[in-house]
């Protein structure tokens, strides 16, 4: 294959890195607000499924769809939460934000310190019930921003106070 449209004298470097996963978990105490959330919507798909399954199906099936509607509905509220609990992770080093979400699609980000535009503190409801918060990074991306789900609440407040520190002490433009 060769370096073909490099130009003359332009080696290629060969660089082998391992992308591993980020260093730190969410708090414990996320696995448990996902499964209060997934329960929650787990009832609300289960009553409309089979409130649904049996006014609108025909007999001889409207009983079976509204226990595969059970079924199904309990099996993603038990499983969901810890699946995403053993997949969402963070870092934060000198120059990069690190961060994998997701339970179904993995999505894994980084974002250079130089491209850091806004770092932001959320809490809904629920979340401030189980003492979590979400941090969200901002960058210069059209990917959009970077999400670090349940944080420990504290985390969370030093972990915004140590990027807008580290943004702000990094030269590039944020653009």
């Amino acid at each position: 294959m060769g370096d073909q449209g490099l130009g003359p004298g332009h080696r290629r470097l060969a660089v082998v890195t391992r992308l591993r996963d980020p260093a730190h978990r969410v708090s414990p105490r996320a696995r448990t607000l996902w499964y209060v959330e997934a329960v929650l919507e787990a009832l609300v798909v289960m009553v409309v499924g089979v409130v649904g399954a049996v006014l609108v199906v025909p007999d001889p099936w409207r009983w079976a769809l509204a226990a595969a509607v059970v079924v199904v509905s309990a099996t993603v509220a038990l499983v969901v939460p810890q699946w995403r609990y053993q997949v969402h992770r963070w870092e934060v080093s000198d120059t990069a934000v690190y961060t994998q979400r997701g339970w179904w699609a993995r999505e894994r980000r980084i974002a250079p310190m130089s491209r850091v535009q806004t770092v932001d503190f959320a809490q809904g409801p629920m979340a401030r019930i189980f003492g979590l918060a979400t941090v969200t990074v901002t960058t210069a991306s059209a990917a959009g921003p970077l999400q670090i789900e349940g944080l420990d609440q504290a985390v969370a407040i030093r972990l915004v106070d140590d990027l807008t520190l580290k943004a702000d002490l990094d030269a590039g433009d944020a653009t």
